[in-house]
């Protein structure tokens, strides 16, 4: 075990050694210009913020079903205790309650 490990870092301690041949790259010093790069993605933000609101308001403006009221299943609205509110739920209203 402890061959491979001197093997690894006598090839390591020789790579380092090598010179300018391993020379690190970090991705700022790309050839692109910085200020290039920030307008690229500013045009290409305003585009998508542009595409998305003209695709939003055509779906908006689009007319939309309108459903038919359910049947009234009795068993969807089991009661055994009274709710502290009423006997309506929270977010409900039925047709003919007297709430007003």
């Amino acid at each position: 075990m402890a061959a491979p490990m001197a093997r690894f870092l006598a090839n390591a301690a020789a790579k380092r050694s090598g010179g300018p041949a391993l020379r690190r790259r970090f991705a700022s010093s790309a050839r692109h210009d910085d200020a290039q790069e920030a307008a690229k993605w500013e045009r290409i933000t305003f585009f998508g913020i542009a595409t998305c609101t003209v695709l939003a308001i055509y779906h908006l403006s689009r007319g939309h079903q309108h459903f038919p009221d359910p049947p009234p299943y009795p068993y969807l609205h089991i009661r055994n205790k009274e709710f502290p509110w009423g006997p309506d739920g929270l977010f409900e209203r039925k047709k003919n309650s007297d709430h007003h």
